[in-house]
């Protein structure tokens, strides 16, 4: 079978199939279809970008994908006003009001065949985005590396590795990531290293000898033998030694926060309290506070971050021609969502926040006018910093 007969190596879609409607859902093709034969395809319509709830029962989530929206409408006849990403959000107001992230308006069917592309960009990468930050949150300022591209197709890889660290995660693991953000990427070593090494000594011995220098030396200490030795037998080889890694598996792990607490005893006994000690493995937030108590320092994250829950954002219409309209279960009615600047408390159509009784603020940004940019976007550092002091001030609820 040749490259042609197959069609294509690899099941993603590329970014001109994407662009192009391709990846949207038949119906609104039959749909404009119809609307364009019964002269209703030019209809101005105003949408809103709402959630009915979080996963889990989150009380925030962390907005983004913001950026890929913009450029995949870019050039259609819409105009688009959003929440700025990285920005925390709620899926209701106080008094009850669905909170409109983002708003579309234009002609129907200059964009219909963009809103499955466009939810699919802003619920995914939020839903990552606000895992990293309950994270990070949760890690109380301890380190944490996303290990979780290896449990996701290859091709969303720099989509989850640039969500990470949206959300305020230290570290991407991925060439392509390091190249697409301007990020370094970290990592320690595999066991594969080991095993192919015929050992943990010999291994630890040529990570120290043939590593480049600017490497910190993190040794993987559990392939083999009990932590406790591996440990020992890289603070033997590696006279410089940065940290040690725990990946043991849940067959061996029998109490895994005292299996901490006796490494970091062995290492600080041995004058080597500098020697970090990082944990991974099934690592979620129900594990995190002990491991955290235990004397972790930092964390490798992988399946729960890479595959976090997906934020159920719909996109509905609210407005035609000016006319306030809605599906059941829906609030019609344009709407512009207001912050207060003291407390970060979301309502639409007051002036006064309804808990301090400071004035409200508008918190959209208008990024499109008729499909021309209308405010640059920002930094992917700035989006990272925006979240980092938001989670910051509020107080996790796990």
């Amino acid at each position: 079978m040749t490259g042609s007969d197959r069609g294509r190596d690899f099941y993603i879609a590329t970014e001109d199939e994407i662009r192009t409607g391709k990846t949207t859902d038949v119906y609104f093709l039959r749909t404009l279809d119809i609307l364009k034969k019964a002269g209703k395809d030019r209809t101005v319509v105003d949408a809103e970008v709402t959630t009915g709830g979080l996963p889990n029962g989150w009380p925030w989530g962390v907005l983004a994908g913001v950026e890929e929206a913009v450029r995949l409408l870019e050039g259609k006849n819409v105009s688009l006003w959003s929440l700025p990403e990285g920005t925390l959000f709620e899926p209701r107001t106080p008094r009850g009001v669905p909170l409109p992230v983002m708003t579309l308006e234009g002609p129907y069917g200059d964009w219909a065949l963009y809103e499955t592309p466009l939810l699919g960009l802003v619920c995914q990468t939020s839903g990552i985005a606000t895992k990293a930050a309950r994270l990070r949150k949760l890690a109380n300022g301890k380190q944490i590396f996303s290990f979780g591209v290896r449990r996701m197709h290859p091709g969303i890889a720099p989509l989850i590795e640039r969500s990470v660290y949206v959300g305020g995660l230290d570290a991407i693991t991925t060439p392509l990531g390091s190249s697409l953000l301007g990020l370094p990427a970290m990592g320690t070593m595999p066991h594969a290293l080991v095993i192919v090494m015929g050992g943990s000594r010999e291994a630890f011995h040529a990570v120290q000898k043939y590593m480049e220098k600017r490497i910190p030396r993190i040794a993987l200490v559990d392939t083999y033998y009990d932590e406790k030795t591996e440990t020992l037998l890289a603070l033997e080889e590696i006279p410089d030694l940065a940290g040690v890694r725990l990946d043991t598996p849940s067959s061996r792990r029998g109490n895994f926060p005292q299996i901490v607490r006796e490494i970091r005893w062995e290492l600080d006994v041995r004058g080597h309290k500098d020697v970090k000690i990082y944990v991974s493995g099934n690592i979620d937030e129900k594990t995190i506070p002990a491991l955290l108590a235990a004397g972790a320092d930092g964390f490798g994250i992988g399946t729960s971050l890479s595959n976090a829950p997906t934020i159920d954002f719909a996109c509905d219409i609210v407005e035609i021609e000016g006319r306030p309209v809605a599906k059941r279960g829906k609030f019609g009615g344009r709407k512009e969502p207001l912050r207060c600047p003291k407390d970060g408390t979301y309502e639409v159509g007051v002036s006064r926040c309804p808990a301090c009784g400071a004035a409200m603020k508008p918190v959209y940004v208008q990024y499109l006018d008729h499909g021309e940019p209308k405010e640059p976007l920002p930094a992917l550092r700035d989006i990272r910093s925006r979240v980092i002091a938001e989670v910051d001030r509020i107080a996790l609820e796990v």
